[in-house]
């Protein structure tokens, strides 16, 4: 195992570890991120690649384990002590999560199994995968110092996993784009088509996250304040460059590979920016219907 490896495997445990034992106390990205010495942006990304579930999961499960052990050992305190003590916002939070994860109510779990705790045998469903290779998908990786350029894009607010259930909207607004874009002169041979993600995912609610579909142009445009279209600048830096012959449902894999394969053992850290991909094919008229793409996830050296 390479050295880089073993530090991203270190630093994931060594967060683990922080949030076991701060398990009562609620957590901030910002928080999380400057223990593990991973960029917020990114940190989610890691994290998920090579446990097998977001930071939220491993705290809320965790919780749940904690609490569970409390139900059978401490019968001076009642189910509202248990929630507020472990930062549940309330009993009927806490009530639907715990049987979503153990099948059974806090109270009935409580009833079987305090009197008699060699009955517990529930065993945990999760095992750490921190040091296991568990994507399907690999990919050439080449490392890039790019410079800025600027794009037109259009917003979607929305979870990032329903993105391809708006292949019409993604269409238009590409086309919309492009349209803006040739009308003003700003479209050369060099044009890309891009996605770029903007919001934490673990840390944000799913409706509220944000992505930008865009086109690149050959130089910044003022844009009028009513337009649907705007215009920002993807930022200059050196980048991890991922590039994918994938299917449509492969995509996941992708970015696991990037983050939990490649990355901790490349000798460098994702640095605090947005990761984007860019589309090199139309699918259709691929033989396997496969996606090209490349994919940038912002990096810079172990300091």
């Amino acid at each position: 195992m390479s050295s880089y490896k073993q530090e991203y495997i270190k630093r994931i445990h060594m967060l683990q570890d922080y949030i076991e034992e701060h398990i009562e106390e609620a957590h901030t990205s910002e928080q999380l991120a400057n223990i593990s010495g991973f960029s917020k942006y990114h940190l989610h990304r890691v994290f998920k690649s090579m446990t097998g579930e977001s930071i939220f999961e491993y705290v809320s499960r965790t919780r749940l384990e904690q609490a569970a052990s409390m139900l059978i050992a401490r019968s001076d305190l009642s189910i509202t002590d248990i929630v507020f003590q472990f930062d549940f916002s309330d009993s009927a939070v806490f009530s639907r999560a715990f049987k979503k994860h153990y099948g059974v109510k806090p109270s009935e779990f409580r009833q079987k199994y305090s009197n008699n705790c060699k009955d517990f045998s529930f065993k945990p469903f999760y095992t750490k995968r921190v040091d296991s290779q568990i994507n399907a998908v690999t990919a050439g990786v080449e490392i890039l110092d790019m410079a800025a350029f600027p794009v037109l894009y259009s917003r979607k607010i929305g979870a990032y996993n329903e993105l391809y259930d708006y292949a019409e909207s993604f269409e238009k607004a590409i086309t919309d784009l492009f349209t803006f874009g040739m009308n003003r002169n700003l479209i050369d041979e060099d044009v890309k088509v891009l996605f770029a993600y903007h919001t934490y995912p673990d840390f944000s609610e799913e409706e509220k996250q944000r992505t930008s579909f865009c086109v690149s142009i050959t130089e910044p445009v003022r844009i009028d304040e009513q337009s649907e279209i705007g215009c920002m600048t993807i930022p200059t830096g050196r980048y991890a460059v991922g590039h994918f012959e994938i299917r449509h449902e492969e995509y996941t894999d992708a970015w696991n590979y990037l983050y939990g394969e490649w990355l901790p053992q490349s000798g460098y850290l994702p640095r605090n920016s947005f990761p984007y991909e860019v589309y090199l094919n139309k699918p259709d008229e691929h033989p396997e219907k496969k996606h090209i793409v490349d994919i940038y996830v912002p990096i810079e050296p172990f300091s």
